[in-house]
């Protein structure tokens, strides 16, 4: 579904024609997404005629989009005292219980809703089918069902098109989702939604141009509906991340079309709240700090921009604002903590630890993966975004502490990073305790780790032979002379099959000669003539080896 709940009203025919305009026009505010609007044309609506019950729920749906949820239900309780349609605020407490898990009182107030409607009323039906889809808890069957009732009343009634749509598209039904947005805009040519949905199909189906060229249908229809810019704007970003020869511009792309959006909606704090989201999406860290300093003018407490200002913080150096912004946020109890929060945290407090040369301090470390394994706890998939910090600790040959974070990854067969964090994983730790005494039980355990990590490895890419290098490696530092040979030759055998090109590289060949070297070894206190006979083989390789030479000669 879109990342923003819309409600796409239906015109609803009133008692007086400048109540129905001024609540039409709150409602084209809500499409156009222009919440701040969309609140002050109802605010007003509802102090001129405080009985207005309609009023009343709209406002609600805005507050509850907004997951204002205490403001949404004051609004919904007063509606439900109104003289006309008070009844519709039964369908918002409705989505407040879906909200909570509660059906059975959801459907309690449903019921409320639609107990005395008239035979042709549609409208009911629609707005119980959008509860069902806008809860934290989507159930896109009942919404169907609903939005059912309503098209078997009203075939081609435009919004209950668009809202079945929705819903099959929720559902994960693009064949039936297509056939209700296209229905809907033949009903009604002005439900620009409608056509707009067409093309966020063929977004989700990654036929980015396609796609545009459907939005810019759209723009050619009316130039100022704000959403089709977003729709773009996120169109762009997909396509840049799907392809990244495509980045620099897609990612350009993106964001003027985002700055379009904002300026055809509001610049309200929950607009700049949208708009910051996107910026940490297309990494744009810069203007997101920029942002969060001016959402801290508009609103001094909304502790969410802290996790803004915390995340571009971060990305921008400057650690210190970082941890305390983080921390903040983090600390009040009634903040809503993603694993992105502990996860910035964490790695805020390890940079500030960090040197000029990329030593890490050891308690600002701990401190730091203390914080990311709370974060893993909330969301393993967290890790994902843990490899780049690996490999700036691995490049500066701070091999103990990549190990420490590729141990939180290594183990997730669902991150799109496995193998490669099993290889610097596996790497990490044989650097780590390459130059340490072998029979300390750290040590063993480590290489243990270190030599199950190049399993995985093997598992999940039977072709990547550095692998049975490494293994060997790993095994030459436990003295497992068995586990030497047959990882080495199973390395000299692979690399062989792959014929005299890759044979004729100085870097195969130093591995080569490291390998029979390595099993020459490794046969001296059990096979004297075959260990001799690996020695010359690195002498056919390298007749200046030294170590092979020197071992021929005491092996006779």
């Amino acid at each position: 579904m879109n990342k923003f709940k819309i409600f796409s009203f239906a015109l609803v025919a009133s008692v007086s024609v400048a109540k129905a305009q001024d609540i039409n026009q709150a409602k084209k505010a809500i499409d156009a997404e222009q919440f701040e609007k969309a609140k002050s044309l109802l605010k007003s609506i509802i102090k001129a005629k405080p009985s207005d019950g309609e009023a009343n729920f709209v406002l609600g749906n805005v507050y509850l989009n907004q997951a204002i949820v205490d403001s949404a239900k004051i609004y919904y309780l007063n509606g439900i005292e109104a003289a006309d349609k008070k009844h519709l605020n039964y369908i918002g407490l409705g989505q407040i219980d879906l909200d909570n898990k509660n059906t059975a009182a959801a459907q309690a107030n449903f019921g409320l809703a639609t107990k005395d409607i008239k035979k042709k009323d549609v409208n009911e039906f629609i707005y119980i089918g959008r509860a069902y889809m806008n809860s934290v808890n989507p159930d896109y069957k009942s919404a169907i069902a609903s939005l059912q009732k309503a098209l078997a009343i009203e075939p081609q009634n435009a919004t209950a098109l668009l809202a079945i749509g929705d819903a099959y598209y929720g559902a994960n039904n693009q064949n039936d989702a297509y056939k209700a947005y296209r229905d809907a805009f033949t009903a009604d040519k002005t439900l620009l939604r409608a056509k707009m949905q067409l093309g966020v199909l063929l977004k989700g189906a990654k036929s980015y141009e396609e796609a545009i060229k459907a939005f810019d249908e759209v723009i050619a229809l009316d130039a100022n509906y704000g959403p089709v810019y977003r729709e773009l704007a996120e169109t762009y970003y997909k396509w840049a991340r799907n392809k990244p020869s495509t980045s620099t511009a897609n990612l350009q792309k993106a964001i003027t079309n985002y700055e379009k959006y904002l300026s055809l909606t509001d610049y309200s704090l929950n607009s700049r709240m949208r708009h910051a989201d996107f910026l940490i999406l297309v990494k744009d860290y810069k203007a997101l700090e920029t942002e969060a300093n001016k959402m801290i003018e508009l609103d001094k407490v909304n502790p969410r921009i802290y996790r803004y200002l915390g995340y571009s913080a971060y990305e921008n150096g400057n650690y210190d604002v970082a941890i305390k912004s983080l921390e903040d946020y983090i600390k009040v109890p009634t903040n809503k903590i993603i694993a992105r929060d502990y996860l910035y945290l964490g790695l805020a407090k390890i940079k500030k630890g960090t040197d000029a040369q990329g030593v890490v301090d050891p308690a600002a470390f701990d401190a730091g993966v203390a914080e990311i394994k709370k974060a893993v706890a909330l969301e393993p998939l967290v890790v994902e975004d843990l490899g780049d910090f690996g490999k700036e600790l691995f490049s500066k040959k701070q091999f103990a502490q990549a190990a420490a974070l590729y141990e939180l990854s290594s183990a997730n067969t669902e991150s799109k990073n496995y193998l490669t964090d099993n290889v610097y994983y596996g790497i990490s730790l044989y650097y780590a305790n390459v130059n340490k005494t072998a029979t300390a039980p750290d040590v063993i355990a480590a290489l243990g780790k270190a030599d199950a990590a190049f399993d995985r490895v093997l598992v999940a890419s039977p072709t990547y032979d550095e692998a049975y290098l490494y293994k060997g490696r790993i095994n030459n530092l436990l003295s497992k002379d068995d586990q030497i040979i047959k990882n080495y030759e199973t390395y000299v055998t692979n690399i062989t099959a792959k014929g005299a090109e890759e044979l004729a590289k100085p870097a195969t060949v130093k591995k080569i000669v490291e390998a029979y070297n390595s099993i020459g070894a490794s046969y001296a206190n059990t096979d004297k003539a075959k260990a001799i006979e690996y020695f010359n083989k690195t002498l056919v390789l390298d007749p200046a080896n030294t170590y092979a030479a020197q071992s021929i000669k005491a092996l006779k």
